[in-house]
């Protein structure tokens, strides 16, 4: 059973996520906060799996929220709901350490396979979100490029090797396979490498490795990013 944590200043919102996410069988909602702060203490006793955490509240916001959520022990894994798609908003999630961010209008069979995916590891972001996100990173300067490089010089080259391949999308697995190591390798090479560049997880290494220009091709969706169809 995957637990959740529902978070938005409206009861209506939250009881509404509360029956769409419960009738889906293998979700159970475990509690209900009404700002960040109120997320974190709830995180805190309840330990859930994936926290739904509104972007605009009153008192601490969800990106505010998100961030107080990563510092969490065992933090659990942060999905963004909003009814705004600006830019900002998902730029600052992301770097926040949430691993999903997606709209309100999302069909309730998607926003429960997006907690679905989210649970198993993966990140998750709206198709809107998503078309948005690849054009930020396409319009990118040389600046950002160049201050992206130069964090990403503390690395080793073995590191740089599988932030290359998380930024292609490729699971441990597969970075396994293409690289002759095995799974433990490739996970203890992405722990170092998050440790050093100060990251949360591989969605903000593979924000960096895009700003870089890592990828050598035309910017796409960031690291195991997953749409919802």
């Amino acid at each position: 059973m995957i637990r959740v944590l529902v978070v938005d200043d409206e009861a209506l919102v939250r009881s509404g996520l509360r029956m769409i996410l419960e009738a889906a069988g293998d979700i159970s909602v475990v509690a209900e906060a009404r700002d960040g702060a109120e997320a974190v203490h709830a995180a805190r006793q309840c330990r859930p799996d994936v926290v739904l955490l509104d972007v605009r509240m009153p008192g601490m916001d969800g990106l505010a929220g998100a961030a107080a959520l990563a510092e969490i022990p065992d933090r659990p894994r942060v999905i963004m709901l909003t009814t705004f798609h600006r830019d900002e908003y998902v730029h600052a999630a992301l770097r926040s350490g949430a691993v999903g961010f997606l709209l309100k209008d999302t069909p309730p069979h998607d926003l429960a396979e997006a907690v679905r995916i989210v649970a198993a590891g993966n990140a998750m972001l709206s198709p809107t979100v998503t078309r948005r996100l690849i054009t930020s990173f396409a319009q990118r300067g040389p600046s950002v490029a160049d201050q992206a490089r130069a964090r990403l010089n503390v690395l080793t080259d073995r590191e740089c090797e599988v932030i290359r391949a998380v930024a292609r999308g490729l699971s441990n697995a597969e970075i396994g396979k293409e690289l002759s190591m095995a799974q433990a390798t490739v996970k203890a090479h992405v722990s170092r490498a998050l440790a050093k560049l100060g990251l949360n997880n591989r969605v903000q290494a593979a924000i960096l490795a895009h700003d870089a220009r890592w990828d050598k091709v035309a910017p796409e969706l960031p690291t195991g990013v997953s749409r919802v169809k």
